[in-house]
């Protein structure tokens, strides 16, 4: 073999040992299974506490009360604004779908679509309105009116000390009686987390 030849040789085998060094692995996780890899907010936390404070709001009085009231049995929420306070990127529309999940899957109270979701199926009303038979359209005014707006917002605070930190994630929320801005229940949920990075040596 030339000298030219085992270059390119040598050339090819330092270039395919470079591309499996890079190669990417990809592993399938099951839902339920957490996996922290940064410390940063992800979805096992939102399932996890989305999932605990419906349920605690749902154990509360308020409940109690207006299925109480004469003619009353489930009441109407809607999910408004959970702002980010955080000092992280956070997708709070997976946060708050979490909780219409674990809302509606309770049977214990309707739900409505959102102020956006309502946007789009007005406009599919107005559309049956000229297009669709009369025995199958949907007529405007007849949407059921929430008793019940779900609130709130998430923060945090980082307390850092050299390779180590502990993120310190509160979220809270609050239920407001839209008949007269009552707020029925409030409830906070805290994560911590001990985040500490390895060095790397070489």
């Amino acid at each position: 073999m030339s000298h030219s030849q085992s270059l390119r040789a040598g050339l090819a085998l330092l270039a395919l040992v470079a591309a499996s060094a890079c190669s990417t692995k990809v592993e399938r996780l099951d839902e339920s299974q957490a996996v922290d890899l940064s410390g940063a907010w992800n979805d096992t936390d939102s399932r996890l506490v989305s999932q605990e404070m419906i349920q605690d709001s749902l154990s509360r009085s308020w409940l109690q009360e207006f299925r109480g009231r004469p003619g009353q049995n489930r009441p109407t929420v809607i999910v408004g604004d959970v702002r980010n306070l955080s000092h992280e990127h956070i997708n709070t529309q997976t946060f708050t779908l979490e909780m219409e999940r674990a809302l509606i899957n309770s049977g214990k109270v309707d739900f409505v679509a959102s102020k956006a979701e309502r946007t789009g199926i007005r406009d599919e009303r107005k559309d049956q309105d000229i297009n669709a038979r009369e025995d199958t359209r949907n007529a405007m005014g007849k949407e059921l009116g929430a008793d019940f707006m779900l609130t709130g917002t998430i923060n945090t605070i980082v307390d850092p000390s050299g390779d180590t930190q502990v993120r310190f994630y509160q979220v809270n929320l609050t239920l407001i009686s839209l008949a007269d801005n009552r707020k029925v229940w409030v409830g906070q949920k805290d994560i911590r987390k001990l985040v500490t990075r390895s060095k790397m040596r070489f």
